[in-house]
């Protein structure tokens, strides 16, 4: 369920997923949600592109630690893929 920053106080989270568009973001709060695990999302700046390197924004999620197997089983379930970032350090 989508909680509000202070929910969390001051507890540390972990980065699960930046969605770039709002499609994307929403459909993954419907399977966070669905799956009954707590999450912080805001939007933030990122930067894109190959080429022509420039900064966007998008919707950034955040679990706490011992929901974060939750939250990527859930992910997997929905058809999303992990960032090569995190595929490489798994915790």
């Amino acid at each position: 369920m989508r909680r509000e920053a202070d929910y969390f106080e001051d507890r540390e989270m972990d980065l699960v997923y930046i969605a770039k568009k709002l499609d994307e973001a929403l459909r993954l709060e419907s399977a966070l949600t669905e799956s009954g695990v707590d999450y912080a999302v805001e939007t933030d700046k990122y930067s894109g592109g190959i080429i022509f390197r420039h900064e966007r924004v998008g919707a950034f999620f955040y679990v706490l630690p011992d929901a974060l197997d939750q939250a990527r089983s859930a992910m997997q379930q929905h058809g999303f893929r992990f960032p090569e970032w995190m595929e490489e350090n798994p915790k």
